[in-house]
Formats: structure tokens, C-alpha cells, sequence
């Protein structure tokens, strides 16, 4: 079970200067979607449908800035982290959260304001990673023009893909939100399923 860390307010309106080499976290070709996403489309196809045209790089400006953040830290500190055994009974489920959840549920219900909010839904990629503790976690990676940034529900504060002390495995492809792709160059396909079952 995750505590969700209440974080103070950071500052925003990166410039490029300030983010990293590499800003964008590296592709490697296809990757197996965890099984958990791949019932959720299932049950849910209006959120995993293409969306023709768009930018896949959001342009980012202190307003964008400041509601990615406001998203984070309301969604951090409404759903309460409980697991997908204690909530449903099953070992792995998304879905969105009402007030309960675990990181999949926190990263859906994120992704679903950012698009109400006109944030373009090739630019909000669920992504799969192992933690410090090398577990599977599920995290939102917004891809911008500044580099590729993290709303994580362990932390309120936007993140640099680099900086997280996270390894990055594999996430949803920008041209087809049902597609993956690795961010991982070696063991692929042994980590093809990380995160179907304990990315909490």
C-alpha cells in the first residue's frame, strides 16, 4: 500500500535550460500493455480510442504548468491508496477512483481531468516503472517541449522523468494510446508484464 507524500508547492514555469540531458525518456520499440490496461480499454474502449491529429508534445506555459499541479496534489489528496485485493477482491484492476484506489487508479483518474481540462491525450502516457525498491508502480508521464515530466501519487511536485530514482519499462505509445513501447534497451520481454499485477 503507498502513503501518498503531502508535498509543499515547487516552482514551475521551467525553461529548457534547467531540464537534463536526455529530457525525453528514450524509445525502444513494442512492448507487451500490462493485463490490467488491457481489460480496462476492454471495458472501457471511449478511453483507449485514437485521437486523430493533435500535438504529442504539449507546449507548456506557467497556466499548463499550474494545472498539472493543481491536478496532482487534488487527486494525491482525495483518493486514499488501498489496493486492488482490499478495494475489489482481485488482484489487479483499474479503474477510476472514487476515494480509494492504487497507483493505476490515481494516474487514470489524472489523466481523465487533464483531458477535460483540454490537454491533448497523446501527450498524457500511462507508463510503467520498477521504484527504488525495485516494485512495479504506475505513474502519468506528460510529454511536453520542455522534456517528459511525471505526476507520480507519491509525490506532489512535477517531476523530471530523471529525476524519480525510478527505471523506466515501458509506457503508452503517442501515436496509439492501446499500443506500448519499451524505455528499457535490454530484458524487454522479461519485463513485459511488470506492472499487471504489482504496480501499486
Amino acid at each position: 500500500m503507498l502513503v501518498t507524500a503531502m508535498l509543499p508547492c515547487q516552482a514551475f514555469g521551467l525553461s529548457r535550460a534547467d531540464t537534463p540531458s536526455p529530457a525525453y525518456a528514450p524509445e525502444f520499440g513494442i512492448a507487451r500493455p500490462p493485463i490490467g490496461f488491457v481489460r480496462f480499454c476492454a471495458e472501457n474502449p471511449q478511453e483507449c480510442k485514437k485521437v486523430p491529429g493533435g500535438s504529442k508534445r504539449l507546449a507548456m506555459d506557467p497556466g499548463r504548468w499550474n494545472m498539472l499541479y493543481q491536478v496532482n496534489t487534488y487527486v494525491n489528496g482525495k483518493i486514499m491508496p488501498v489496493s486492488d485485493m482490499e478495494l475489489y477482491g482481485e488482484s489487479e484492476r483499474w479503474a477510476f477512483p472514487v476515494d480509494a484506489g492504487d497507483c493505476e487508479d490515481y494516474l487514470l483518474l489524472k489523466k481523465h481531468y487533464l483531458e477535460e481540462l483540454g490537454f491533448p491525450p497523446a501527450a498524457l502516457l500511462i507508463t510503467v516503472v520498477l521504484d527504488e525498491n525495485k516494485e512495479g508502480h504506475a505513474i502519468l508521464t506528460v510529454a511536453t517541449d520542455q522534456g517528459d515530466y511525471v505526476l507520480d501519487n507519491r509525490r506532489n511536485d512535477i517531476t523530471r522523468w530523471r529525476d524519480t530514482n525510478y527505471t523506466f519499462l515501458k509506457r503508452q505509445s503517442q501515436s496509439d494510446p492501446r499500443a506500448w513501447v519499451a524505455l528499457l534497451r535490454e530484458k524487454t520481454i522479461a519485463y513485459g508484464t511488470v506492472g499487471s499485477s504489482n504496480a501499486h
